[in-house]
């Protein structure tokens, strides 16, 4: 080990990239789709930008292994030996999400069924069945051979198992996964007499007396139990993450020291329960892309962002994928103006990321992404995106003290995937009423208030948090509900929304009725669920309420200990209770049974942050963000803020301006430019403009 490269690891946090002492910077580098000369002046180009990391060999399955069993290594060894040599660190990639074509030639059962009985054939990337045992057996294969042979590189900093787990399919329905479901669910369960009780078989006739019997819930005549269908969602993530841990075991064995990860996409595939598998990764890595549809989707992307670092619980994380522009895969694959890929690459650096990759180092010439935006874009180093890669690579550089810090958050949002596949199945009250959309909404105003939040599931510690929302949980098992009431009782402060605490872990209402889970902190009683048509809307009275607007959703409230805020005026619950407050223990408890939007939930939230404590700011504009990291001895405080807005901004910060202009003592941030400030806690603030 070089001297260099030993102070750079005696200066990583413990647990991080060994031998990396500075925010990661650098991207997916695909050189087999290019001849070798190009790879030498790739790797000049990259120290140009600033690049530190790469990840190689994520797609590189049919040419490490180009028939089975029979390995070709020379072309990689080329490629680390030259990486090294200009000091650019590997992450290096199991090829496992893009099996060769002799892989389905020989193993057609291990093929993708979808619900529907269509088998998915060759021809894109990640369609094999993960219950497949030749598949696993291949994976086992090519991953022990690359472990052998790079375990102990110098180049080497990170693994990365298969790509994107659960995208573009996570389930099938072959006859390897209805077989490995039916061992999961007799795991689960323990017998048939359970089993059934669980899924209320009892219903529609469906009671089963023999395993063999059970098969994956593939499309039938009409709706399939969503009991069954949920297990399935549960056994899909779980047969999804054996395949990881199989990976990364054999990883750890023969590549001690080196973390292993693979790439969440936290909020964009839903279909694992990423509580369990942040458990799993050495380091919490996420891919996020700008939805180009959604006008504020710089802040679904700091949802996301806030996401990954609470699966992370707390401590940095990488952002292994965004995009420099536009993307190829949406409807309308809007590309990025200027300053918005430093933003979006700030945002993620602000809320707990020490490391900033994008896809791709080079833009492909054929195949499906070829007009997905890249560091090296088609038009080459003359192009406008170019110029900001090299300008961010200087950014980042030039922050690395950042690195290790972390944020704190007083509030906590609930995020529960086994909720979110429950609430998605058919036949619920109403298409009009989405958890993602709740979620959002909430999100968005304290977004707008600089109010700093973790996402955590229902079960998790809530101690620390002085506020916690639950806007969309309609799935709470008795321990979800025992410790919101818990926490309440001990000082919280509890803020629900409509539809939430109606179901068990088996989709099952509870005896007592609708949100019988909440009733004792809430000090409500759910009467009837009462969806509004489309189109229609209410209004609400009561103080702060008075002509509040809500719609979709209204409930027939039975106020049982609980003060009513607000009554409907109108609608299907006119007179009636709509928000409510309860006190419970030395916390409170706040609900409201329609769905709020614009200044209505504003002034629920008013209500919350009160009781909390909470003091949001709105002194600067809608569309500037700003978002804080501290270090771990708490002795430095830096904050990034991002004008997302089309006008300058001034914010306010004392002590000295490094980069841009001071007026006054406070530093002016143009529209679509970024600002980072470092404080001593006790002292000034130094603002550098990004």
């Amino acid at each position: 080990m070089s001297e260099s490269t030993a102070v750079r690891t005696a200066g990583a946090p413990a647990g991080w990239l060994p031998g990396v002492g500075t925010i990661s910077y650098g991207g997916d580098y695909n050189p087999e789709q290019w001849p070798e000369e190009v790879w030498v002046e790739d790797v000049a180009l990259m120290r140009e930008a600033g690049v530190n990391l790469v990840s190689v060999g994520i797609f590189s399955w049919a040419r490490l292994e180009p028939t089975e069993g029979v390995f070709d290594f020379e072309w990689l060894d080329r490629l680390f030996d030259l990486l090294h040599s200009a000091g650019i660190r590997v992450d290096l990639g199991t090829p496992t999400a893009a099996p060769p074509a002799w892989f389905y030639a020989t193993y057609p059962d291990s093929r993708v069924v979808t619900r529907d009985g269509v088998v998915l054939g060759h021809g894109s990337r990640g369609m094999v069945s993960p219950s497949s045992p030749d598949y696993r057996r291949a994976c086992a294969r090519i991953t022990r051979a690359l472990g052998e042979r790079y375990g102990s590189h110098p180049a080497l900093a990170l693994w990365h198992v298969h790509n994107e787990y659960g995208a573009p399919v996570s389930d099938s329905y072959d006859e390897h996964s209805v077989r490995a479901f039916r061992t999961w669910l007799q795991a689960r369960h323990g017998s048939l007499d359970a089993l059934n009780a669980a899924w209320g078989t009892a219903f529609w006739g469906q009671t089963y007396g023999e395993w063999d019997h059970i098969g994956a819930p593939a499309t039938s005549a009409s709706v399939v139990n969503p009991a069954q269908r949920l297990d399935f969602a549960r056994f899909t993530s779980d047969a999804l993450l054996a395949c990881f841990t199989a990976e990364r075991d054999i990883l750890h064995e023969l590549s001690p020291g080196v973390p292993v990860t693979t790439n969440f996409m936290a909020t964009s595939c839903p279909s694992m329960d990423l509580w369990r598998w942040a458990r799993e990764v050495d380091i919490v890595t996420n891919d996020h892309y700008l939805t180009a549809a959604e006008v504020r989707n710089h802040v679904t992307l700091a949802l996301d962002a806030d996401l990954t670092r609470s699966l992370a619980g707390g401590k940095p994380w990488i952002l292994m994928e965004h995009s420099t522009s536009g993307v190829n895969w949406q409807p309308r694959n809007v590309a990025k103006r200027r300053g918005e890929m430093a933003r979006n690459a700030l945002s993620h650096l602000g809320r707990g990321a020490d490391g900033i990759l994008f896809f791709q180092w080079r833009a492909s010439r054929s195949g499906a992404e070829k007009f997905h935006s890249s560091m090296l874009p088609h038009a080459g180093t003359s192009s406008r995106v170019w110029k900001e890669v090299v300008e961010l690579g200087g950014t980042l550089a030039d922050l690395a003290e950042l690195r290790g810090s972390q944020v704190h958050a007083d509030v906590a949002i609930l995020w529960d995937w086994e909720s979110f596949w429950a609430q998605d199945l058919e036949w619920r009250p109403s298409v009009d009423h989405s958890h993602r959309e709740r979620i959002v909404a909430f999100y968005d105003q304290l977004w707008r208030d600089d109010v700093t939040a973790d996402l955590v599931h229902p079960e998790a510690d809530l101690s620390g948090y002085r506020l916690v929302l639950a806007p969309a949980s309609y799935l709470l098992t008795d321990a979800a509900a025992a410790n919101l009431t818990s926490y309440t009782a001990a000082g919280g402060t509890l803020a629900v929304s409509c539809f939430s605490g109606l179901v068990d872990e088996n989709d099952a209402v509870r005896a007592g009725g609708l949100v019988a889970a909440l009733h004792d902190v809430l000090g409500v009683r759910v009467d009837e669920l009462l969806p509004l048509r489309e189109g229609d809307s209410m209004t609400l009275a009561g103080g702060r309420f008075e002509g509040a607007a809500a719609d979709v959703w209204a409930e027939d409230l039975v106020v049982t200990t609980a003060d009513v805020v607000a009554t409907y005026v109108d609608g299907p619950a006119e007179g009636e209770a709509a928000i409510t407050r309860n006190v419970h223990g030395e916390g409170a408890a706040w609900y409201t049974s329609t769905r709020l939007t614009g200044a209505s939930l504003t002034t629920f939230l008013d209500g919350a942050y009160a009781d909390a404590g909470i003091v949001p700011d709105r002194t600067l504009p809608d569309e500037v963000e700003v978002v804080r990291r501290r270090s771990v001895d708490g002795s430095t405080e830096f904050t990034v803020v991002l004008n997302h807005g089309t006008e300058d901004v001034v914010v306010p910060g004392a002590g000295q301006v490094l980069v841009g202009d001071e007026v006054d003592g406070e530093v002016f941030v143009r529209a679509g430019g970024s600002a980072v400030a470092r404080a001593d806690v006790a002292a000034g603030s130094v603002i550098t403009e990004a």
